[in-house]
């Protein structure tokens, strides 16, 4: 069994604990532990294998572990990832999520009761070789933003004094993005997690040569793009349509605007 506590947004603390394969240790703390271990949870996200043999049984350690998290932190979100969707063929992947997310849906409402049978857990597919990850965490932090609705409101605004197309806001330590304001449509539906994963190897690359990633900005005859670090627990992303729009004034106003959202992200 293995835990190990990752902080972000600043102030959450996830614990992901790997029991794969330690049916001693769940029992153990399902039943002796259960008080501890659940108790002032904000969200469960459980994870099954889509490939599991004993799916029944993984069904019935899930049921355990939501009937102790409604008893100790009964306002607790809870979402499931139906994982390694890349394993199963193509043709049969929609299907075989729907039949998991139902099975999974219907444990959860034996475990949580009439009172929140209809609003328990929402699941979502993931593999580690596509973007249905990303999306899935995505959404899942975004929903513990409590005042996310405020900072996308507030985006536009800032978009609309730049003369934006688009502004983002990711999570400092993972990337993942938490807001953002499209002011103009655009058909790449997957430029969130292909952003993502070229910065994260970006800040990779600069850790190697010992230094930090602060900062990037990229244009052509096209559009400019700026890339800063903004709140203590966000970076900023800013997208313009006038390539040749003037850096020192774009980086000017970014910087005016961090006081702003720094009130919003302490609220």
């Amino acid at each position: 069994m293995v835990v190990l506590p990752v902080l972000f947004l600043g102030n959450l603390v996830l614990h992901l604990w790997d029991c794969g394969g330690q049916e001693t240790f769940m029992n153990n703390y399902l039943s002796s532990q259960k008080d501890q271990i659940f108790k002032n949870v904000q969200v469960l996200i459980y994870v099954f294998d889509v490939e599991s043999r004993e799916f029944e049984k993984d069904l019935g350690y899930y049921q355990s572990c939501l009937e102790a998290l409604l008893h100790n932190s009964p306002n607790a979100q809870v979402f499931c990832l139906i994982h390694k969707m890349d394993l199963i063929e193509v043709d049969h992947r929609d299907k075989t999520f729907e039949d998991r997310a139902a099975l999974v849906l219907k444990f959860s409402e034996l475990a949580a009761g009439a009172d929140r049978a209809n609003a328990v857990c929402q699941c979502f597919r993931s593999s580690i070789w596509d973007e249905t990850l990303y999306k899935a965490w995505s959404a899942i932090v975004y929903k513990l933003i409590p005042n996310v609705s405020i900072m996308e409101q507030k985006l536009k605004q800032f978009a609309a004094i730049l003369d934006a197309d688009e502004v983002m806001l990711f999570e400092r330590a993972t990337f993942l993005v938490i807001a953002h304001a499209e002011m103009t449509e655009h058909r790449d539906m997957h430029r969130f997690e292909k952003v993502s994963n070229i910065i994260k190897q970006f800040k990779l690359s600069c850790s190697k040569m010992g230094s930090q990633f602060e900062y990037m900005h990229v244009r052509n005859s096209h559009f400019a793009a700026f890339i800063d670090a903004f709140t203590p627990n966000t970076f900023i992303m800013v997208v313009l349509a006038d390539g040749n729009v003037s850096p020192a004034a774009t980086l000017m106003n970014i910087r005016s605007a961090k006081k702003h959202f720094e009130a919003l992200e302490s609220k």
